[in-house]
């Protein structure tokens, strides 16, 4: 697309800084987690308890600074092993330090990714698809912050695929943090208390995420999900009232001001 000086447009010429981007995010995404991603899981981590909690009782700011930035750049670039580093801090910071650490570094990331998927695609997105997405847009304006809560109450959507998808979105960037630190709250609580329930790393290992995902809990997340929805349906049904009814001959009825 060219503007009337035949000069290609600032939305053309963003497009070889958008593949510059997305190429440096995507390899240093992938070089991360193929240099690092066997250190998330929790059999190396319960490997190095001892190195972990000496370097905490040692340099305590220094690591937890350390464990946010780790957290950050996991979610941020959407690597696998957020999960494991929500169970290992809840194991290693115990319950409280951990979920105010987890439930800001996980917003913080997503905010990231959400920001990096509006930057990289959410323009073209909208130039392209704008006059079909016309009402979606307006509609999420409207039901966005509702509908993101609702999503992070649900863990069957995964987040990073949330975040990324959100950003296509015009939601804003500050409705997108508080409603996801209010969304993402009581899985992060779960997930950290399970973690800080364990006694030792090696039954964190012998548990895994898997023996703490159990069907009831996750029946239990799908209705909290859905509870939103119920309760919202609920105010818009009661909230109706019945249209003034009119007589035959098309007149306000006895009752109606219009007499008066």
């Amino acid at each position: 697309m060219k503007n009337v000086e035949g000069k290609p447009t600032p939305w053309r010429r963003s497009i070889p800084l958008k593949l510059a981007v997305l190429a440096v995010v995507a390899s240093l995404g992938g070089l991360l987690y193929w240099l690092y991603g066997d250190q998330l899981r929790l059999s190396h981590l319960a490997e190095r308890e001892a190195d972990l909690r000496a370097a905490l009782a040692n340099h305590p700011v220094v690591f937890y600074a350390a464990a946010f930035v780790v957290y950050v750049v996991v979610t941020g670039l959407s690597i696998p092993g957020a999960a494991v580093l929500t169970l290992t801090y809840g194991w290693l910071f115990g319950f409280w330090p951990a979920l105010v650490l987890v439930s800001f570094a996980s917003t913080t990331g997503a905010t990231a990714a959400f920001l990096l998927s509006r930057f990289l695609f959410g323009e073209t997105i909208q130039r392209r698809y704008g006059d079909r997405l016309g009402a979606f847009n307006r509609a999420l304006e409207k039901e966005g912050p509702f509908f993101l809560f609702t999503l992070r109450l649900v863990p069957a959507v995964p987040f990073f695929v949330i975040n990324l998808l959100m950003g296509l979105t015009p939601i804003r960037a500050r409705t997108f943090w508080w409603v996801s630190q209010l969304g993402m709250f009581p899985g992060t609580c779960v997930f950290v208390f399970a973690g800080s329930s364990v006694p030792s790393a090696k039954e964190l290992v012998a548990k895994g995420a898997g023996g703490i995902l159990t069907p009831q809990l996750i029946l239990a997340f799908v209705i909290l999900g859905v509870f939103p929805l119920i309760v919202r349906h609920g105010l818009r049904l009661f909230g109706r009232r019945p249209a003034p009814l009119e007589s035959e001959a098309g007149q306000a009825p006895p009752d109606s001001p219009s007499e008066s």
